[in-house]
């Protein structure tokens, strides 16, 4: 699965790949009742339906069902958001749980998040981390051009929890993220699987943006048995 909102210019240079099979989520145009989260989850969860009826060598979904969870997680954390509470993440989480729950969904093999820039010198970190391929992002934050991190959700508790299904493909223009982004479908490594919807949840409420930045076992200690 994309992580994020991927350019156009990502997904139609994948969607020209010859072993990969793109499933974008439907137009929305016939409203699938509740609010505007609860219409991209449903999206979502119906583009993972219609994936898992696909054959072929490779199947990516632009569409997640976690994405409203994701989005109140970062904003939760950024310095730039009107609020900094923590009642819209606990929205989304309710949202999410509700329909996990109620097995409308379940999480993709992977995750595969998207860097528009590989920053310098931040590769080992990564690799120590971890996480391969990973270019510029690293710990919990993903490089915005300028070197400043941001938090980000899947960067961050998602790939605490699990980094051997969180994986970065980064690269300096759509056409080199399509590229590092079809390079490391062919690299994914195994492991175990995803835990329960509500622990990863719990991770994220606990989930400090700059820990696995800052240190790559500062973050995992107390998240990972």
């Amino acid at each position: 699965m994309l992580a994020g909102r991927p350019s156009e210019q990502v997904l139609a240079a994948v969607g020209r790949s010859l072993n990969v099979v793109l499933v974008r989520p439907e137009s929305p145009a016939s409203g699938a009742g509740g609010g505007a989260e609860g219409g991209g989850i449903e999206a979502a969860a119906a583009a993972l339906r219609r994936a898992g009826g696909v054959s072929a060598a490779y199947v990516l979904v632009a569409a997640d069902p976690l994405a409203g969870l994701a989005g109140a997680w970062e904003a939760m954390w950024s310095l730039t958001a009107e609020s900094h509470g923590s009642d819209e993440f606990e929205l989304r989480a309710a949202e999410a749980l509700g329909a996990w729950r109620a097995k409308r969904f379940e999480l993709p093999d992977y995750y595969l998040v998207l860097a528009e820039e590989a920053s310098p010198g931040r590769t080992g970190a990564s690799e120590a981390d971890g996480l391969p391929g990973a270019g510029g992002a690293s710990g919990a934050s993903a490089a915005s051009g300028a070197g400043e991190p941001r938090p980000d959700f899947y960067l961050g508790p998602l790939r605490a929890v699990r980094p051997h299904r969180v994986a970065v493909a980064a690269g300096s223009s759509p056409a080199a993220q399509a590229d590092a982004l079809l390079s490391e479908l062919g690299s994914l490594r195994h492991g175990p699987w995803w835990p329960s919807l509500e622990e990863i949840v719990a991770t994220a409420r606990g989930f400090y943006p700059g820990a696995l930045a800052e240190s790559p076992a500062a973050g995992r200690a107390s998240l990972l048995a």
